[in-house]
């Protein structure tokens, strides 16, 4: 198969990503709790709406309406036997938008975790869970993805599983991993962990990077960091940067971003900067935000300086203690297993990068 996103990345230095699904849905009518991917055949409409407005806004790379879509999580909603449905609608509502504009538009197959806790700590094993993941895969790819983008792990194993399973479909791999914890993932995860984990997997991987979290200052230093992982494990893929818009509160109610689109510009730049290639944004991101992203990516000018702690702080928010490490140099794997600290966190259901 041919791969779009070298292609794309060899004709630019950086890439602009969509924004939220989630969050976006909420504000169109989806109720908490309701499952994002029923919409790909319910409110079709309203998804197709939503790709559109990320489109105009200028991404370079919309992801698909299937980040609940294995098995496991539309289970929760009575709708585990509509993997294929559900996935192919997902991939084809994503793909025609793309294909409506005169410039290349890539389709990322959102993949998110399972929802389960995977063996040794859980009781999904990693076959399991791989089959689950190849079978979301392949029904992306027949609705006619050109990446499979998988998002929001925390685990060692479940990045393991989602990459094997999608593997079996030869399209080009991207994953990101949500740093929330003192600078790791929920499950114990550094951003030189998660690089590493990509070496030995035998398997190509097009992209790495980090999406959501607590917020976009945690997204850079995490990109600086995975950065400076890239010389000391020789490897260089593309790094992603996929932020939420500011820190969440609740207001009247609802869950609402801090950031402007003045600040999710600045933080494109500081991404940039930092090192990733494919810059986007996660909750509570929106056209508007995208649009000024855009802008701010095509005045930025390489050569910058990666930005330091003080820098990411001044502008993006304050740094946990274990990211501001980690930018000193600390970039050990050590600290036990990181795939299998803590036991088992139940999150409020989100679509991931929303």
């Amino acid at each position: 198969m041919t791969d779009k996103l070298k292609a794309l990345l060899d004709t630019r230095q950086l890439l602009l990503a969509d924004g939220a699904t989630g969050t976006n849905l909420f504000a169109a009518g989806l109720q908490t709790g309701d499952a994002p991917e029923l919409w790909n055949t319910e409110r079709s409409d309203r998804i197709t709406d939503l790709h559109r407005s990320f489109v105009n806004a200028g991404s370079d790379i919309i992801l698909t309406n299937s980040f609940g879509g294995t098995h496991y999580r539309l289970a929760l909603h009575k709708a585990g036997h509509r993997v294929a449905e559900l996935n192919q609608s997902a991939a084809r509502l994503a793909r025609a938008e793309a294909d409506a504009v005169d410039r290349t538009v890539l389709v990322a197959g959102s993949m998110g975790p399972t929802g389960e806790i995977l063996q040794p700590n859980g009781s999904v094993s990693i076959d399991e869970a791989r089959r689950a993941f190849a079978e979301q895969a392949e029904a992306l790819a027949e609705g006619g993805v050109d990446i499979l983008w998988i998002e929001t792990i925390s685990s060692a194993e479940e990045i393991e599983a989602a990459v094997l399973g999608a593997a079996t479909i030869g399209l080009p791999i991207v994953y990101t991993v949500s740093i929330d914890t003192n600078g790791r993932t929920m499950m114990g995860l550094t951003p030189a962990e998660t690089l590493k984990i990509s070496t030995s997997l035998n398997t190509p991987i097009a992209a790495v990077g980090s999406n959501c979290g607590v917020g976009a200052s945690e997204v850079v230093a995490a990109i600086c960091n995975l950065q400076a992982a890239t010389k000391n494990l020789g490897v260089n893929p593309a790094l992603v940067a996929k932020a939420n818009c500011g820190i969440p509160d609740y207001v009247d109610g609802k869950i609402v971003y801090s950031g402007t689109p003045e600040l999710m510009a600045q933080y494109a730049i500081l991404a940039a900067n930092a090192g990733a290639s494919i810059i986007g944004g996660c909750c509570g991101t929106t056209p508007e935000h995208v649009s000024a992203m855009r802008e701010a990516i095509d005045q930025w000018q390489p050569g910058s300086p990666s930005p330091d702690v003080d820098t990411i702080t001044r502008v993006l928010g304050e740094l946990s203690q274990g990211a501001k490490a980690q930018m000193a140099g600390d970039l050990s794997v050590a600290g036990g297993s990181a795939s299998g600290r803590g036991s088992r966190v139940t999150r409020r259901r989100r679509r991931g990068p929303d």
